[in-house]
């Protein structure tokens, strides 16, 4: 099994860069896209730890800035393939808890976790996976997006719908205290929806990993202490305001 590494072994950059030769048969974005695969410190780190993907070392970053994982935890990966995440969530499970993790896209197999291949957005998805908690999640993680289509006002449009589905399965399944994490495009999330969530967690923030590509435009809202849905606002030690 994989182990966990701390991402600051990858923070450097390569000596030499690796140029891919043009070919008719490749499009130049590919080229591009191969090109930045071989010279990505994080790409090469996750092939010598068994990492299913890069992203690993986002969810890593994430747990070193605000320390949410850890032994015995249950925890739903929204938008899991291919398992980089889930991956780092059972390792930090340390052998105990649930992982739970659901892709439209087929995921391998990950010992440690439950993994279910289903569109979130189908009208049983969210009950699927109540079926398969024990009990309340701890953690509610979402690294979901939309297709992008290089609008930058679209793409953020639709992959809020994704953010805010996620938030509403949260809501329901995150025992008091739990936290949320899940993917946006830049800009945020947006006022109306973020007020919305600061009435149901006690700490609400954005973060962009040093693991996400400079150029892209994601981020992550990371929420922290639910409050058990009631939507009051409350002190930090739980009494009402």
């Amino acid at each position: 099994m994989a182990k966990t590494k701390s991402a600051k072994v990858v923070s450097g950059k390569r000596s030499l860069t690796v140029r891919v030769k043009t070919s008719k048969y490749r499009k130049k974005s590919s080229n591009q896209w191969l090109e930045r695969q071989l010279n990505d410190p994080y790409v090469a780190e996750a092939k010598r730890l068994g990492y299913r993907s890069r992203a690993a070392f986002k969810l890593i970053q994430l747990d070193e800035k605000f320390k949410f994982l850890g032994r015995g935890k249950t925890i739903v990966d929204l938008g899991c393939a291919p398992g980089g995440w889930t991956q780092i969530a059972v390792l930090r499970n340390k052998g105990s808890g649930q992982v739970v993790g659901l892709d439209i896209l087929p995921t391998e197999p990950i010992p440690g976790a439950v993994l279910i291949q289903q569109d979130f957005t189908a009208a049983d998805a969210a009950d699927k996976l109540k079926r398969l908690l024990d009990g309340k999640a701890d953690i509610v993680m979402s690294d979901m997006a939309a297709n992008t289509i290089g609008h930058q006002q679209t793409d953020h449009l639709r992959t809020m719908a994704l953010v805010e589905l996620a938030y509403d399965f949260a809501k329901d399944v995150l025992a008091e205290g739990g936290i949320f994490i899940a993917k946006v495009f830049k800009g945020g999330a947006e006022a109306g929806f973020l007020a919305e969530v600061k009435k149901n967690f006690l700490k609400v923030s954005h973060c962009k990993p040093d693991a996400s590509r400079k150029a892209s435009p994601e981020e992550y809202l990371v929420t922290v202490g639910f409050r058990g849905g009631t939507g009051e606002t409350k002190n930090e030690d739980g009494s009402a305001l």
